[in-house]
């Protein structure tokens, strides 16, 4: 295993790796192997041999047959001598190759070996005089040559443009992001498992929309060319999920993408992963116990217990959690009353005297949810529920018993993030249409984030929808809580990113 050719460009290292792919040809070999067959990954090879440690006698030494494989990370070459890193998705472990063990034909051959490469090696494991666990190698092979270099600085490969770009290399490079993304499948394993134990069945409803709803976000828009109409990626699951209420299911949830077209930044991405339920005979006060619950579930089972860190700060997610009616938390936060008018222009005074700006095209809501951005969220670093809001930033909600300038609402912040948005979900279709028409006039007026009218969601609300409770939370900004990631981008795999000019 010779070393790299030092103060080449990258396509000269290409070449030279290439050169080396074209001997191993001539001799024989494949450098494009189909199959190997590992008898173990090699965290359990090591398991293993640890476990026949505890049994082993001085006449009887532990050691331990395995065939390895994995991608060749590192390399210290010394005579007839080699030791090398071997790493798969379980683990690394140190291979000795000797030119005794393994021959010298082969052991000639590891001049046409690189790091990077895939190698599947035999032999046994044992300790090395040193201590370290190694496979003492009889024999290996190529299972794929490699034919670019890794990252020169490979042991943490630190530009973010290039992690973000090609993920491939960050994986390599950076175990902790495997790390990363494991927690986040274990997030949504977590998750699936708790609904279906609680009665929620799993659906898919549709990614491509007619008429695009649920939320309040500008949709991307596409082309069906057989039907020659325009459709829309969806921004949400929520209209066809409460269908299906409406049809007879009571407990339902989906997990999936949806799609905003939208501004990036460390808590947005244009394509996101979403959890939605709806749960019929519930309100938003019952779920809020039940979303709770669920997230201290998730938390307690990633975390290790209810405590855990983000970002310097130690949250304490242990229940139960402070709940505030939005207005509470401005008043508390912000120093003053916006639940005391409901005049525009008030509004936007008292904004103002708070330190907020104010743009001439702000509605009542929208001042109100500035407010709540600017004042109110940097505060709300433990796990907090804000609810009740105004039913202009509402337009799918029940409006609030017993005060109908407000619904019935909530959301959950932890750590300053904002993880999930709930209602009680609109039922009356007469109320339903007039939301919908306000929001057709808010879009006429140059607001190209309000809902459309769907005649078809408010035909099956005609029909009948019981009382029910939904839930959304984004599984991106919860796996950044458990993965103490201060941007999104570290939490989805391949993030969308400015094109290269």
């Amino acid at each position: 295993m010779t070393d790299e050719l030092h103060h080449s460009t990258e396509e000269e290292l290409r070449q030279h790796r290439i050169a080396k792919l074209e001997r191993i040809r001539a001799r024989g070999d494949e450098p494009f192997k189909y199959t190997f067959a590992r008898t173990h990954a090699i965290a359990e090879a090591r398991a293993s041999f640890e476990k026949a440690e505890t049994a082993a006698t001085p006449d009887a030494p532990a050691e331990t047959a395995a065939a390895l494989a994995g991608r060749l990370v590192s390399r210290r070459g010394q005579g007839k001598s080699t030791f090398a890193d071997l790493r798969d998705e379980t683990g690394k472990i140190q291979v000795f190759f000797g030119q005794r063990q393994v021959g010298e034909e082969a052991y000639t051959a590891l001049k046409d070996v690189d790091i990077g490469d895939f190698i599947g090696a035999h032999g046994m494991v044992r300790r090395t005089r040193a201590g370290e666990i190694t496979l003492f190698a009889d024999r290996y092979e190529i299972l794929t040559k490699s034919l670019r270099a890794l990252p020169e600085k490979y042991h943490g490969l630190t530009d973010v443009e290039t992690r973000y770009r090609q993920r491939y290399l960050d994986l390599v490079a950076n175990p902790e992001t495997l790390d990363r993304f494991r927690a986040r499948a274990r997030v949504i394993d977590l998750m699936r498992r708790w609904l279906a134990d609680r009665g929620f069945l799993e659906v898919e409803t549709p990614m491509l929309h007619p008429i695009p709803g649920g939320a309040t976000a500008r949709p991307f828009i596409t082309h069906h060319n057989t039907y020659d109409t325009d459709l829309y990626l969806r921004i949400a699951p929520e209209l066809y999920l409460k269908r299906l209420i409406v049809g007879g299911f009571e407990k339902v949830f989906e997990i999936n993408r949806c799609f905003r077209n939208e501004g990036v930044d460390t808590r947005h991405n244009p394509e996101f992963t979403m959890m939605e339920l709806y749960e019929a005979y519930q309100d938003y006060l019952g779920l809020m116990d039940e979303t709770e619950e669920l997230l201290v579930h998730i938390i307690e089972n990633v975390a290790g217990g209810a405590a855990f860190t983000y970002q310097g700060e130690t949250i304490d997610a242990a229940r139960p959690w402070k709940r505030m009616t939005l207005f509470e938390a401005i008043r508390e936060h912000a120093g003053i009353d916006l639940e005391a008018t409901r005049e525009r222009d008030g509004a936007g005074r008292l904004a103002q005297s708070a330190g907020v700006e104010v743009a001439p095209e702000m509605g009542y809501g929208a001042i109100v949810d500035e407010v709540m951005a600017a004042k109110v969220r940097p505060q709300l670093v433990q796990p907090t529920f804000l609810y009740d809001y105004p039913i202009e930033l509402s337009p799918l909600a029940k409006k609030k018993r017993g005060n109908p300038a407000l619904t019935e609402r909530f959301q959950p912040f932890v750590a300053r993030l904002e993880i999930g948005n709930a209602f009680s979900e609109l039922n009356d279709p007469m109320d339903q249409r007039e939301r919908f028409v306000e929001q057709v006039r808010l879009r006429e007026a140059g607001d190209d984030e309000a809902q459309y009218l769907d005649e078809d969601y408010i035909t099956a609300l005609e029909v009948g929808m019981p009382p029910t409770a939904g839930l959304g939370i984004g599984i991106d900004r919860l796996t950044m809580l458990l993965t103490d990631s201060a941007s999104i981008r570290e939490v989805i795999l391949f993030p969308q990113l400015r094109p290269l000019k």
